[in-house]
């Protein structure tokens, strides 16, 4: 069976090309959404699962992987990356493997449909072990991630992408720790909320390379309505919200003591306002600033981290 159209018959070279498209070097976030939730557990003094832990990073990163092929086939329908020129690759403009001849778009929806069949069968079995809220985070994270790309409702072409992808990636966190702690609690809630935000930053500054693609293929991402001055002001007050969350709930002695760690991403996010100000009118010199965004998000995301696992290493 030479398989290279079919799940148990692909050689080598196409695993390959299949793990290039899911985009891997994205998917440290949500490695680090997955570990703060774990890590938040554990400094509240929850029962460890370690099982259940390696369960949830595995299902979480195959979920991450399937929503970003659903929105390269997403985008293939509506032909917004086929026009796009300015990508800066591979930050923006997807994986490009439809384009490129790689794989077709149904190849990327049935991809889609079966790693989202281990995804869902994988959760069912982790909702038996934790409980039955994370059927409710599961649910409502893949009902996002579907969503945001499916032309019937599209969310990243009516300006409502971010907030999908801020809630998305929240709810990673919340459910990590859910399946540690086996109910919901308020540390979670709190601490996801600046990783969140400082996810839906990157999302945020991609779109102004694909602005005048998505623009003419109807895709009015929040950049399209805003414009490119509007939009920088948006960036810089999303990236001083996140920060500011964490430095207000610190002082009020919600976050742990150390949080405070987590503000080292500030400097990064800042350069990164700075270089999308100066460059708004000439995205494709945004480079250093996307670079800078990414790691500002998993740099933030690592601290918060440390700052749980030192409370859980106390206890």
């Amino acid at each position: 069976m030479r398989g290279v159209d079919t799940v148990w018959g692909m050689n080598a070279r196409t695993i390959a090309r299949w793990i290039a498209a899911t985009r891997p070097g994205f998917l440290v976030v949500t490695l680090v959404a997955v570990l703060l939730g774990i890590a938040s557990a554990q400094a509240c003094g929850a029962g460890w699962h370690p099982l259940d832990a390696a369960a949830t990073v595995v299902l979480a990163l195959l979920a991450h992987a399937a929503i970003n092929l659903h929105n390269d086939w997403g985008d293939a329908l509506i032909g917004s990356d086929a026009r796009n020129t300015d990508r800066i690759g591979p930050f923006t403009g997807g994986s490009r493997v439809v384009q490129d001849g790689v794989f077709t778009a149904a190849q990327l929806r049935d991809m889609v449909q079966m790693i989202g069949m281990v995804v869902i069968g994988g959760g069912l079995v982790l909702a038996a072990r934790a409980g039955p809220g994370l059927l409710f985070i599961g649910m409502a994270g893949l009902a996002l991630g579907w969503a945001y790309s499916h032309p019937r409702l599209a969310l990243m072409s009516r300006g409502a992408g971010e907030l999908a992808v801020a809630a998305g990636w929240w709810l990673v966190v919340v459910g990590a720790d859910y399946v540690q702690r086996r109910h919901f609690d308020a540390a979670p809630m709190l601490a996801g909320v600046s990783p969140a935000l400082l996810i839906a930053a990157m999302l945020w500054i991609a779109e102004f390379p694909d602005a005048r693609s998505d623009a003419l293929a109807g895709k009015r991402t929040l950049v399209v309505r805003l414009g490119p001055t509007v939009a920088a002001l948006g960036y810089l007050a999303l990236v001083v919200a996140a920060h500011g969350w964490v430095a207000y709930w610190w002082r009020a002695v919600w976050l742990p003591t150390t949080a405070w760690w987590a503000l080292g991403s500030a400097p990064l996010s800042l350069v990164a306002a700075g270089l999308l100000w100066r460059h708004r009118h000439t995205p494709q010199r945004l480079r250093a600033a996307i670079v800078l965004t990414l790691a500002a998000a998993v740099l933030h995301g690592v601290l918060l981290t440390a700052a749980y696992g030192q409370i859980a290493g106390l206890r």
